[in-house]
């Protein structure tokens, strides 16, 4: 077996773990924490696929940013920090029945669409082309984006003072 696919493996393991305790957890900080570590395994796939520039911008961007900035937004906010057991309802099956007809749809759709095709390395670009395109055709979404996070750091900061 091939180191990468045993790292592959690794990472998809604790991702796994790590997702399936980010949407069962009752505490707020432990799943802004357990989605950090979701993230940071897609930044580990993102290295074994020889994409270190989108390791690094998922990093920077997706744990640096977004999941300090849902923090900061928790508490600034005065959220419930601790276990809220309003939370939970009686519904967990039928949401994993949901889920497992989810999974069996995708599933089906893509060995449709792609069946027997093997991922190539046809896709992979410089660093250089990929900034060219981020910072020049698509220049524009990329400060909206950044307007969006600013404004949403600002209404988080507006909520939480007190009048």
């Amino acid at each position: 077996m091939v180191a990468q696919n045993v790292v592959f493996g690794i990472l998809a393991v604790v991702m796994v773990i790590a997702a399936f305790r980010l949407v069962t957890t009752q505490n707020v900080v432990r799943a802004a924490l357990f989605l950090a570590i979701v993230l940071a395994g897609a930044a580990g796939i993102y290295i074994l696929l020889a994409a270190e520039f989108l390791a690094w911008v998922q990093v920077l961007v997706y744990i640096g940013a977004v999941v300090v900035l849902l923090l900061f937004g928790v508490m600034l906010t005065r959220a419930p920090i601790g276990r809220d057991a309003d939370l939970d309802n009686e519904q967990r099956l039928l949401g994993a029945l949901v889920a497992l007809f989810l999974f069996g749809s995708l599933g089906a759709v893509l060995l449709d669409a792609f069946g027997d095709q093997k991922v190539g390395t046809f896709g992979i670009r410089r660093t250089a082309e990929v900034s060219d395109s981020i910072f020049g055709d698509f220049v524009i979404p990329f400060e909206l984006a950044s307007i969006l996070l600013l404004s949403a750091l600002v209404g988080a900061v507006a909520l939480a003072r007190r009048d």
